[in-house]
């Protein structure tokens, strides 16, 4: 057998061991929740999701008005984008981060969150 053959069976079984070995590992992951996320904005609201939530005065008003739900604040967050330029700035004993994102029927909407060591507290909630 010449060695381009032998490259060639080599490169083909090192192709298919790689697909199985992918497969493997993400059906592992998914089975147990896992989630790779190494981009900062991925980052950021993994951290905040993975806390404890609060919402301040104002939000619970907002609440109350029944404009919004949790449910659909936390589907927010969950696909916003931070706008790193306004966040990550020391406040009230954390982190501000500016969340932007949509509600359902694309309303457009701003999230205040400070990000705390053992909590995150929703402070603000504007709508665009």
């Amino acid at each position: 057998m010449t060695l381009r053959w032998r490259l060639a069976f080599y490169i083909f079984g090192l192709l298919i061991g790689f697909y199985f070995v992918g497969e493997f590992l993400s059906a592992k992951a998914e089975s147990k929740g896992v989630t790779f996320c190494y981009f900062p904005n991925c980052r950021v609201i993994k951290d905040i999701r993975s806390k404890p939530f609060k919402t301040s005065a104002a939000v619970d008003s907002i609440l109350a008005k029944k404009i919004t739900t949790m449910k659909e604040i936390d589907v927010a967050i969950f696909h916003g984008d931070v706008d790193f330029e306004k966040s990550n700035v020391p406040y009230k004993h954390g982190k501000k981060y500016i969340i932007d994102s949509q509600l359902p029927g694309n309303k457009k909407v701003t999230f205040t969150v400070i990000n705390k060591t053992n909590q995150v507290v929703l402070e603000d909630i504007k709508f665009n």
